[in-house]
């Protein structure tokens, strides 16, 4: 763990060499994968149990070994993958990024976004901090686990939240939070 937080750095430069599905997988399952199926506790930690986020990846042409190019949503209770768009969006997400076009080079996007009514409806106005607080440990957690297997990633804030969400087909409650280009740092 000490080397993975000492190694870690914010990667804008990517090879376009392919992740494995077992890289994908691993990114996905600490990112928000189940733990525990009997108590549906999962790999961050979450106000209420509540589980307000939402995880998706755009994926390029050659992207990860045996996947193909599209946008996919995380179904973290069965450890699968929904593709919910075909072709390679990850330019159209660079330019909706505010044209951070490094970004369009990882073999994989990230995309973590949040139903924010999840939790909000247990604790009002204060579930949006604690909303902000998972996507934290999100990140954190797919920061660390790209290190652990030789990987990098960068994060991305800088975004129109509308065009990411329509150029990545996510259902209007999903809101997104955050962008991880993950891929072999260059």
């Amino acid at each position: 763990m000490e080397e993975a937080i000492a190694a870690r750095r914010t990667v804008r430069s990517f090879s376009p060499q392919a992740l494995s599905e077992e890289q994908l997988s691993q990114l996905l399952w600490v990112t928000w994968g189940v733990i525990d199926s009997r108590e549906g506790r999962k790999a961050i930690p979450s106000a209420g149990a509540l589980y307000p986020l939402e995880v998706y990846i755009a994926v390029g042409a050659d992207g990860v070994r045996g996947l193909e190019e599209g946008v996919y949503r995380y179904l973290s209770e069965e450890h699968s993958l929904e593709r919910i768009a075909s072709g390679d969006r990850r330019r159209e997400v660079a330019e909706a990024s505010l044209w951070q076009m490094w970004m369009a080079s990882a073999p994989v996007i990230f995309v973590i976004a949040a139903e924010y009514g999840r939790t909000t409806r247990k604790y009002g106005d204060r579930g949006v901090r604690y909303v902000l607080m998972e996507v934290g440990h999100a990140a954190q957690n797919l920061f660390l686990e790209s290190v652990a297997l030789g990987l990098g990633a960068g994060i991305v804030g800088a975004f129109y939240d509308d065009k990411v969400a329509e150029v990545l087909s996510l259902p209007e409650r999903h809101k997104p939070l955050l962008i991880m280009p993950v891929g072999y740092p260059r």
